[in-house]
């Protein structure tokens, strides 16, 4: 008794992507362009009053042409990120190849490096097999290492700062920082998201299962209701049929008035038949039957014995009857002790030992049944229940309260408990394939 599984609520990524794609920036290739150029707009603004300024230029040696040409090759190589994931490896290595355009052109101890290699080896890890990532940047770092560590050596670093034997580890941290980290990160949120794919497509799964359940729920419930309109049918009107044409033989007292009378109650019957048997093929399903084809139809009468079955299978059960039965008709008979049978059934399994109210009331030509559980009090029971004790939960209950024109609801209660109620006229009218004649 618990309602379909809601869709799960979207997460940030997905509000994310719906605003990049109102905003024109639809695909990976418009994205990661917008991202080159943010982020060489951004390195540009931080970076060039820094280089450029007349005090750090002359600390380094740097002539005002050789750092704009600098800033120029970290400029495009934060430009190649806009080929990060439609060809991440030949963007990594434009990148490096980039970079190593610089550390020729910088004097010993002077870096100018910006975020492109880092991006690109992480996009590395994100997009391409673990193992093929890891080759790829690791030769990235390498190459990088051993260019520098050749110019330390060739070159002079008396200016620096830190000495030869500084510079080298620098670079080799350098290295382990801007190409290790963003790999094993990438490395983790492609797992991650292969993690969430596999999860989205188990969850599809499931809801899938779920569906296929409930239609096939439904279409046996449909089959029972069917064979069960077609016991009534076939007992109630074939009977008035022949008891209308013995009428209309026999009657001696006001023959032309009885005749009549007795001929509209024939043909009354016989388009009820009709309509009836209509219903009952749009219902049935070809070869549908069983062992419960032959079983009497069940009403309100024999919920007594229903209570009573209830209790030996356990847990407390009231069964309170208010106001004059009535006649209901066949159909509303029998949909009432359905719902009854199944929120009983229900109440035994979610809320195994809880106290359970069964209320059937008539009034206005209506009848009420109300079952009402408390919270569970045990551990449920395995569900092999007795055959013929089960339905198909609140599908079933729902589909045949509209077959007979009742109004049906089903939720918690304030204590944790759960509230089953149909309302059904007693005759429910020729309309819902459910009256009688």
């Amino acid at each position: 008794m618990h309602p379909h599984p809601e869709p799960p609520p979207r997460t940030g990524a997905e509000r994310l992507d719906a605003r990049l794609t109102a905003l024109g920036l639809a695909g990976p290739r418009r994205r990661d362009a917008a991202l080159a150029v943010l982020v060489a707009a951004g390195t540009l603004a931080v970076v060039t009053p820094v280089v450029l300024a007349p005090g750090p230029a002359a600390e380094l040696g740097l002539a005002p042409g050789t750092a704009a040409l600098a800033l120029g090759v970290v400029t495009v190589a934060n430009l190649l990120l806009a080929l990060r994931r439609t060809a991440p490896a030949v963007c990594l290595a434009l990148t490096v190849g980039l970079e190593l355009v610089n550390v020729v052109l910088l004097p010993v101890g002077a870096a100018l490096r910006g975020p492109a290699t880092a991006v690109a080896a992480g996009t590395c890890g994100s997009r391409l097999p673990t193992r093929r990532a890891g080759a790829l940047v690791g030769a990235a770092a390498v190459v990088e290492t051993t260019v520098v560590l050749t110019g330390i050596a060739v070159r002079p670093a008396d200016g620096a700062l830190l000495g030869a034997a500084g510079l080298v580890v620098a670079q080799v941290l350098s290295a382990v920082l801007v190409y290790g980290g963003p790999l094993l990160l990438g490395v983790y949120l492609r797992t991650r998201r292969r993690y969430a794919e596999l999860d989205r497509v188990h969850t599809a799964g499931v809801v899938a299962a779920y569906r296929e359940r409930a239609d096939a729920a439904v279409a046996r419930e449909r089959a029972r209701m069917a064979r069960e309109l077609h016991d009534v049918a076939a007992h109630h009107l074939s009977a008035m049929v022949v008891q209308a044409a013995v009428v209309e033989r026999l009657v001696d007292r006001d023959p032309d008035e009885a005749r009549r009378t007795a001929s509209r109650l024939r043909e009354q019957g016989r388009r009820t038949l009709h309509d009836l048997r209509l219903v009952v093929g749009a219902l049935r399903e070809p070869g549908a039957g069983g062992a419960e084809a032959d079983a009497p139809v069940p009403g309100l009468a024999e919920l007594d014995g229903l209570v009573e079955q209830a209790r030996e299978l356990g847990g407390p059960v009231e069964l309170v009857r208010r106001g004059d039965p009535g006649e209901p008709s066949p159909v509303a008979d029998v949909t009432c002790y359905r719902v009854v049978q199944e929120a009983l059934a229900n109440a035994r399994e979610h809320a195994a030992g809880a106290p359970v109210r069964v209320t059937v009331t008539h009034a206005d030509g209506r009848v009420a049944v109300e079952v009402v559980n408390g919270p569970a009090r045990g551990t449920p029971p395995e569900s092999g229940s007795a055959p013929g004790t089960r339905g198909f939960g609140l599908a079933g209950m729902r589909e045949r309260a509209q077959l007979v024109g009742g109004e049906f609801e089903a939720g918690r209660t304030g204590d944790d408990g759960w509230r089953v109620r149909l309302v059904v006229p007693h005759d429910p009218g020729p309309e819902t394939g459910g009256g009688r004649a």
